[in-house]
């Protein structure tokens, strides 16, 4: 495959809002030791895309300063020490950053094969919500068929992930969203159960039903306590993110007497080896589900590059139900 010598990307020139986006042209990385460089189809964005941006989510130090932390496209090229992929073959893949652009480099084990009957469009929504719900929901929370799963933001990229997959493994799906439609949404992919929670009360929702074994929550803030009174006794609260603030007053004798478990995680932070371990489940459990339409991602609505400050301002505005996408090429 014949390589530009320049490519265009996305970078943050500061932060701030969506008007900081701003399109450049910068040299094509170079695949290093155990890595592979992508030509991107397209880009998934994500919220920690946007705490970037506002300059609240440094990326890693050897990471690129570019957003975007997953893409679709096709192997470019190859560093050494790579054996199981070839140039051409069509991938998608969790990024450590530099998505929003036309070549991205990651290490190949963080890469899986576009699943078959899918087009690289909806293979960029994959990476990043799909690392990110095996890792807690499965993983760390240790769901199991028959549970009672309650996931935030039930219309977001990660809860409709949840969703799907928690409901295909035989768990009782419960879910929380902002309007009625959203609601809706969450239903028709699995949902027992969804609570507007501008005018109902998830607590009493997962009370009345016995309480919740597991809670996906990313919105922290007053929602903590309130997921503790949520809970089952013996259950799990996995946090992934504080959209409301990391800080919480808790009487954690209820911790004890009830035996409740507080965990939680980052993906981006954790080591190559961890990452690799995550791709290796999906594609043991979750890829044959994509591949036999059992789970899809959703989409919400995609994106040119020239539109990305456009793409941020649907996400910031919380009006989309699914994943958002920028297109590079195809």
């Amino acid at each position: 495959m014949t390589l530009p010598g320049a490519m265009r990307a996305v970078e943050i020139a500061q932060p701030g809002g969506p008007e900081v986006l701003r399109l450049v042209e910068r040299p094509l990385p170079q695949p290093g030791h155990g890595e592979i460089l992508i030509r991107v189809a397209f880009a998934g964005i994500n919220r920690p895309d946007l705490l970037q941006r506002a300059g609240a989510y440094a990326p890693p130090p050897a990471a690129s300063d570019l957003p975007g932390l997953e893409a679709a496209g096709t192997v470019a090229a190859i560093g050494p020490g790579v054996s199981d992929r070839a140039v051409g073959d069509e991938v998608c893949a969790l990024l450590p950053g530099g998505g929003y652009a036309e070549y991205a480099v990651t290490p190949a084990a963080h890469a899986l094969p576009v699943p078959a009957g899918m087009g690289l469009r909806e293979a960029a929504c994959l990476p990043e919500t799909f690392f990110t719900v095996w890792s807690n929901v499965f993983m760390r929370g240790g769901l199991k068929a028959g549970e009672r799963f309650l996931v935030h933001g039930g219309s977001s990229g990660i809860g409709t992930t949840a969703i799907q997959l928690a409901s295909v493994f035989g768990a009782r799906v419960f879910a929380t969203a902002g309007t009625d439609e959203k609601c809706a949404a969450c239903v028709s992919l699995g949902a027992e159960m969804a609570v507007n929670y501008r005018e109902g009360d998830f607590v009493e929702m997962m009370r009345a039903e016995g309480g919740a074994d597991l809670i996906l929550d990313m919105v922290g803030g007053d929602y903590i306590g309130r997921n503790i009174r949520a809970l089952a006794d013996d259950g799990r609260l996995v946090q992934i993110a504080f959209l409301q603030g990391p800080k919480a007053e808790l009487n954690f004798a209820q911790i004890m007497t009830r035996r409740l478990t507080i965990t939680g995680s980052t993906l981006r932070p954790q080591s190559d080896l961890a990452k690799a371990r995550i791709a290796a489940e999906l594609r043991a459990h979750v890829w044959p589900l994509l591949e036999s339409g059992r789970v899809a991602p959703v989409m919400d609505s995609e994106f040119p590059l020239e539109q990305v400050q456009a793409a941020h301002e649907r996400m910031e505005g919380s009006q989309h139900v699914g994943k958002i996408v920028l297109r590079l090429a195809g």
